[in-house]
């Protein structure tokens, strides 16, 4: 059906910069939000930022001013770009999509998860 594939990931220092990448494949006809969430261990999975196909963005109060996402509806792929990183921002993000995508009879719409990437910000 649908697969979301997570990149960009790894260690960096508080108050460094790191940018996710995340990419849709399947039988897609269209992608409707797209977004990215993280979840530190102990802590349940919180959402960090969404993006509509128009471009319209929503984010985590704990994102603002510090995280920007972006999309490329031509490839299929969103970007969570993270900058002034802390310590509490280390997590698995994962990447999730909005999809109406093609089966044999009739197109469906569902939400699909990729299997997230872990980020670790320590010094």
């Amino acid at each position: 059906q649908v697969q979301l594939v997570e990149s960009g990931g790894g260690l960096v220092q508080p108050g460094g910069s790191l940018r996710l990448s995340c990419v849709a494949s399947g039988r897609i006809s269209r992608i409707h939000s797209m977004g990215w969430y993280r979840q530190a261990p102990g802590n349940q999975r919180e959402l960090v930022a969404t993006i509509i196909s128009d471009g319209n963005t929503n984010y985590a109060d704990s994102a603002k001013g510090r995280f920007t996402i972006s999309r490329d509806n031509a490839k299929n792929m969103v970007y969570l770009q993270m900058n002034s990183l802390k310590p509490e921002d280390t997590a698995v993000y994962y990447c999730t999509a909005d999809v109406v995508y093609r089966t044999t009879n009739f197109p469906l719409r569902g939400d699909f998860w990729g299997q997230g990437t872990q980020v670790t910000v320590s010094s």
